[in-house]
Formats: C-alpha cells, structure tokens, sequence
C-alpha cells in the first residue's frame, strides 16, 4: 500500500513538472522567431506610460502671440548664396556665373560639369581680344529657382536638371533665354522592384506613370516620390500624374480627382533622394523615383530593380538670365559649344549620363504658372484625407543659448507657415525636465496664436534630456490617436543632438519601433550622427542645418511632411 502511495506520489509530481515544462515551452518557443520589437508590442502602451511617469513633465500656461498673416517670402529664409559652394572658380575677369543642378556640378560620377568646365578654362578661349571663363556653383534646381525668382540673387546663366524650372522663371518675369535644349542627356524614372514590375506587367501589360497610379490608386503598389517643390524628378513625377488624368487639363476636376484617389494610397514622401533610396532598402516600397544616371551608377540598385523612364527628359537645359550685356551672352553660346563636343559627351556617357536616347519627352512643354499651380495642388491634396497631428520638440538647454535657440525660434515661426489647417500641432519642450508648451489641437487662428506665443517664450538653460521629451511627444500622440484613429502622426525633433540625462535611445527604440511613428530630426551646429541614429528608425529625414540655413531647411521639411 505504501508503495502505491509512494508511486501516486512519484506519478503527480512528474505530472507537475511535465505541466510546467510544456506551459513554459509553449510560452518560451511562442516567442522564437519573434524580434524583441514583436514581443514588445503587445505592451507597449503600458511601456509607455511606465517611461511616462518617471519623467518631469510640466504644462505651461498658454500665452498668445502675434500671428503674421503675410504668406511665406521664400527668399526671406532662403540663406546666403555663400551657403552653396563654387565647383569650378572663373580663371579670368571677363566670365559668367553658372547655377548648375547637382547631379552634374559634384564630385565623382556627379562631377562632370565641372570636368568640362575646367578644360574650358584651360583653353585659353577669347572673345573680342579677351580671355574668358566660367564659374560653376553648384546647386539643387529646385533651389536655385527660388532664388531666382525671389531675386536674391540670380546669376548669369541657369542648367537645371529639366526644362520644367525654366518655364518656372520664365513664368515669374525674369528676362530668360534659352542658349541649349540640352548639354547632357539624362531621364526621370520609376525604380520598381524586379518581382512587382513582373507582376504589373502581367495584370497591365506594361509599366508607365498611368497604369503606375492605377496600381497605386488600386493599393497594388506601394511606391515613394520626392517633394516637388524642390526635386527635378519629384516635380516632373507631379505634373505626369496629373496627365494620365488628363492631359488637356492638368488642373481641371478630373485630374484633381483622379490625384487625389491615387495620392491617398501614397505611404511616402521623401524630403530628399536618400531618404527614398533607406526607405526602399528597408523594403518599405515597392517603387521610387530616380533619374537614370544616379540608377546606373548606384551598385545596390543594379540586380533586382528596373527602371522605367517617364515624364519630361532631363536634358540639363542652358538659360542665360537677366538683361545680359553681348558679352556674357556669348561666353555663354561658346561654353555650350564647348560642352557639345563629341570628347565631353563621351565623358558624359562615362559617369553615367546620355544612356537611354530612344527615350522622348511624353509631355509637351508645360505653362510656368501651371506648374506653380501643381506645386499648391500637391500640398493642399498630399496628405489625401489623412489629416496630421505633429508634435515639435524644441532643446532648449544651456548648449542651444543664443544663436541656436535664436534660429530655432525663427524656423519653426516661419516653418509653421507651411502647416494646413485640417492639421493638428502641439510643442514640447526639454531640458533636464520637459515642458507641454502647448497640447495637440486643431491649428485654427487661436492654436497658431498660442503656437508662437509659445514659441517666442523659449528659453534656454540646464541639461540635455532628449528621449524623455520623445516619450512625452509619443504620449500625446498615442492619446490623441485614441480621440481621433484617422490622423498620421509625427515628431519634429529639434535639437543640437547632445544627450546627457534621462532615458537613453536604447530605452525607448523598441517603443518608437511600435508605434511607427517617423520622427524627423533637424540639427543645430548638431551631433548630426545622434540625430541621423533617432531618424533612421522609422525612415524619416535628419537635416543637419547649421545657423546659416536651418529656416529655409525646416520651411522645406514643413512644406513636403504638414
């Protein structure tokens, strides 16, 4: 009887310990294969208010400021020309000044402008008894034409990436003249992944911008553009969208509509090119927009991807500006002369460039005024019926005194320009603690009021707690997802990147991984690498943008993500 007893025994404690192996197995292998991300999702609200609660978090009185109500001046923020470096310096006194876009005018397979230019100099060429040259300044087309036609300074003569920025001038009134449809060949493209091009084709029968947004407007494709008010290929991208809807009325209903069906399905758009490129890496998209010249030469790109050209050729246009005196002009046609020889357009095809000739131009040359028009049309239907809530997150520790806090202010007053109205803004701001300057609301006339009354009341003092201010600005935002499930939220971080109390980035990185939340960082004389590692997490933009040109940068961001 005893040892009956004694097996029961034996028998229930194998059972017990079979019991909490298999609980424990199950418990432990149901989280092989899981991230640590994963695993955290399934608490992270409670995460969140864990990290919440052992931050200082104050809210201020809200104060009200004057709003200006002039629209945004772009060449008031736009920085010294300085800012953007010479390529290529004149060699004589008798020369002209070249606006050149990037692609050309940099360094490497990018650096060809600048090869022909230089050669250029060195050749010794005169013009009535004078030697001349050229200067090149190298400069994003986008960029250049807002100083242009702000008239903050234009140069002598203008080569943007497409003809699109030309009829922009032209538009405007400056005095332009076409010199060269074309100093080096180039096109715009879509990059799609080898297996969705296969797939598109095999339901369409093709790939081209229209059935492009039909896949897109079908939520078959997820694909990424660049902010058109900056961007060659981002602007061109726009206008041939709104011309497979029709191509008779760029701006008419159908073509508004027939956008803003296809943009509500848009999960991306990039503030520059590489910010796209990291995205699509990450396999984020499916498809983004690139010209052919940086495809070719882009070694991560060339298996799996295929490019599909579209829209307007990026030729690289030559335009002389201004009321010129005969003696410009003519250094001027004789550099385009000069860069039209056979041993330069070899060079080109080199680094790149003059690939894909078969290729022409699918729309016809599109009205200045219309395209400034698109640009507006782009901003007020970007976001399709998504409205946005942001928080801004400001430093305002004892290393952002003085100039730094002086021009964090004056961008987010100018930036906030840039917000739509169906959007939604708070502020935070940190230093050893954090203060809720102003909580998340509708930006009405009476938000934007306490906006820069906030603002203009920041001052600057004490230590560096950039993640805690994170956390607060998610809180808010995971509070205000639960009133309204329908908003895209964001963080603007801005910030000189030195971190030196409270929670760290590894404290809060699984949380910013759960929430998907794109948290944009801009730079103030910055640890740009800080700010790059807490931007890089959700895909978003970090602009190191120093005391110089840190207004017109945010005004920019402001403009493509609010």
């Amino acid at each position: 009887m005893a040892s009956k007893s004694k097996a029961a025994v034996v028998l229930a404690g194998i059972a017990v310990v079979v019991f909490v192996l298999v609980y424990f197995g199950i418990r432990f292998t149901s989280n092989l294969g899981k991230t640590e991300t994963e695993i955290t999702t399934e608490n992270a609200d409670k995460q969140l208010e864990k990290l919440f609660k052992k931050i200082s978090v104050t809210t201020t009185e809200p104060v009200k400021g004057q709003i200006d109500l002039d629209p945004v001046a772009v060449g008031d923020s736009l920085p010294d020309i300085s800012k953007f470096p010479i390529s290529v310096a004149n060699t004589t006194d008798s020369f002209v000044e070249i606006f050149s876009s990037t692609e050309k005018s940099g360094t490497g397979n990018d650096g060809w402008l600048n090869e022909v230019a230089t050669d250029f100099n060195k050749a010794n060429i005169t013009l009535n008894g004078q030697a001349v040259s050229v200067k090149i300044r190298n400069i994003a087309s986008g960029t250049a034409t807002d100083y242009i036609r702000s008239g903050k300074y234009v140069p002598d003569a203008f080569t943007p990436s497409n003809e699109l920025w030309g009829e922009m001038v032209k538009a405007q009134g400056t005095p332009i003249q076409l010199v060269s449809k074309r100093l080096v060949g180039n096109v715009a493209g879509v990059v799609a992944t080898k297996k969705k091009y296969d797939e598109l084709v095999q339901k369409y029968g093709s790939l081209n911008v229209k059935t492009i947004t039909d896949a897109i407007a079908d939520n078959e494709l997820s694909m990424g553009y660049t902010d058109p008010f900056a961007s060659s290929t981002g602007l061109n991208f726009l206008v041939t969208a709104l011309a497979t809807f029709d191509s008779t009325n760029l701006l008419g209903d159908q073509a508004v509509q027939g956008f803003e069906k296809f943009q509500s399905n848009v999960p991306f758009l990039a503030s520059t090119t590489l910010q796209m490129r990291d995205a699509a890496k990450s396999g984020m998209l499916d498809a983004f927009v690139l010209e052919y010249q940086t495809f070719v030469n882009a070694t991560d790109l060339k298996d799996g991807y295929v490019f599909t050209p579209f829209g307007v050729r990026h030729d690289s246009p030559l335009y002389a500006l201004g009321n010129l005196p005969q003696e410009k002009l003519d250094i001027i046609r004789k550099f385009a002369e000069f860069v039209a020889q056979a041993k330069y357009q070899s060079l080109a095809k080199d680094k790149g460039f003059n690939g894909l000739e078969e290729y022409k131009s699918e729309l016809a040359t599109v009205d200045g005024n219309v395209l400034s028009s698109a640009q507006k049309l782009w901003k007020e239907k970007k976001n399709g019926n998504k409205p946005i809530a942001a928080v801004f997150v400001a430093d305002v520790s004892g290393s952002m005194n003085g100039e730094p806090l002086k021009r964090l202010k004056e961008s987010l007053l100018n930036g906030q320009k840039y917000l739509g109205r169906d959007n939604s803004i708070g502020l935070v701001s940190y230093s050893s603690d954090v203060s809720i300057n102003l909580p998340i609301g509708k930006y009405d006339t009476n938000q934007q009021s306490m906006f820069v009354g906030a603002v203009d009341s920041l001052q600057a003092g004490g230590g560096t707690a950039t993640f805690d201010a994170i956390v607060v600005a998610m809180k808010m935002l995971q509070d205000e997802l639960a009133l309204h499930p329908g908003i895209k939220p964001l963080i603007f971080v801005l910030s000189d990147g030195e971190t030196n109390e409270g929670h760290s980035l590894k404290d809060i990185r699984g949380l910013i991984e759960n929430f998907k939340i794109p948290l944009y960082t801009i730079g103030y004389n910055a640890n740009i690498k800080a700010l790059q590692s807490i931007s890089s997490i959700n895909e978003a933009a970090s602009i190191n943008a120093d005391t110089d040109d840190v207004v017109y940068k945010i005004g920019n961001l402001l403009n493509v993500q609010l």
